[in-house]
């Protein structure tokens, strides 16, 4: 494996911007750089919802969108799509059931499982909480262009897909 070139440290003092930093070979490191993206857009997605009077994650958005499309989904199948255990989703469900956003009744067709719905109240909400994600989203693209938005997007799930865990 090869090795990473390293820098001989700069000195900082405690009045450096963090700009100014000497970052290394960080910002040449894909996951580096996603990493600050995505801190960057979860802080403004924060700030969105905020700012409205609303609370939600954008885990908790893409859940509600997931169960709001595939109505009876179990909460097995519903962590297999986020790619988090059960143990994870559990506490989220209960927080947006607690929420009154959506409800687990026993599944109809294996009283082993649960099957997902939101509300009447989560669907109202999904609806104001969507409105949001598109302001939130048309200010994290608006440096792109739409083609360029695309592009990033279909990169991002070449990443995905090419990352592995041991």
């Amino acid at each position: 494996m090869g090795r990473l070139p390293v820098k001989k440290p700069a000195t900082a003092s405690a009045k450096t911007p963090a700009t100014a930093l000497d970052r290394g070979v960080l910002p040449t490191l894909l996951g580096y750089m996603l990493r600050r993206a995505q801190s960057a857009v979860f802080v403004d997605f924060a700030a969105t919802f905020q700012a409205a009077g609303a609370a939600l994650t954008p885990g908790e958005f893409g859940l509600l969108i997931l169960v709001a499309r595939n109505t009876g989904l179990s909460q097995m199948a519903l962590a297999r799509a986020l790619g988090i255990d059960r143990s994870t989703l559990v506490p989220i469900l209960d927080r947006l059931q607690a929420r009154s956003l959506l409800v687990r009744r026993r599944s109809p067709t294996d009283g082993r499982t649960h099957a997902l719905e939101l509300t009447s109240a989560g669907t109202k909400a999904l609806a104001r909480f969507a409105v949001l994600v598109r302001v939130h989203e048309k200010r994290i693209a608006s440096r792109l262009s739409t083609a360029e938005t695309q592009m990033l997007i279909d990169l991002l799930e070449k990443v995905r897909a090419g990352a592995r865990s041991i």
